[in-house]
């Protein structure tokens, strides 16, 4: 089972079909997806369910049936054990962007967490999960699939928000400032911090 986010509302690619569909069950053809997902989208429905019966090729067929765009995030930390955060369409999110042609996404992770807050020296140390959402563009839905690594950094210098992203502000925050800001992020990004070891606030 996958959940795939529409704003905040999940479409859920299951091998299972939901005992009480309540014409919220839909087929893999690409038709009754973009009804799934425009359903949702509106508001119509909270959740919607995508049926297969091969779980172990439900997430390619959909990848098959709607755009995908693949990106790479940072859950980044300091010695001081605070999370590094971009404010960015009146939501606190992390940092993370498309993988260009050619780049791994591990490159393109760190590549983005520079761009997009102005932070240096950024280490890798392991992967996270992966984060599933659709956005428009264009007219056109897309699925946004994004690698998420944790990472740390001993930069103590400048914070700087990547303007032509729109982002307004860049933060480091600790265990409480951290708290809050999640109650004005996306799911997406709440399950990141699900295993987080909540660090005391220097």
């Amino acid at each position: 089972m996958y959940k795939v986010f529409v704003n905040e509302s999940p479409l859920v690619l299951t091998n299972e079909r939901p005992e009480k569909a309540n014409g919220n069950l839909f087929s893999m053809e690409s038709d009754s997806i973009l009804k799934a997902i425009t359903a949702l989208a509106k508001g119509k429905l909270k959740t919607a369910y995508i049926y297969h019966p091969d779980e172990t090729k439900i997430l390619e067929v959909f990848k098959h049936k709607i755009p995908v765009v693949v990106a790479g995030g940072g859950f980044v930390t300091n010695p001081k054990g605070k999370v590094l955060f971009i404010y960015r369409n009146n939501k606190w999110d992390l940092p993370k962007g498309k993988v260009d042609k050619g780049e791994s996404i591990e490159k393109a992770a760190i590549r983005e967490v520079e761009e997009e807050t102005g932070v240096k020296g950024l280490t890798i140390d392991r992967f996270l999960r992966t984060t599933y959402h659709i956005f428009r563009r264009n007219g056109e839905y897309i699925l946004k699939v994004v690698h998420w690594f944790a990472m740390t950094t001993d930069y103590d210098g400048e914070l700087q928000g990547q303007i032509d992203e729109g982002i307004q502000k860049v933060k480091w925050k600790g265990r409480k400032k951290t708290k809050k800001a999640l109650e004005n992020s996306y799911f997406n990004i709440k399950v990141l911090f699900k295993n987080w070891p909540n660090p005391k606030e220097s």
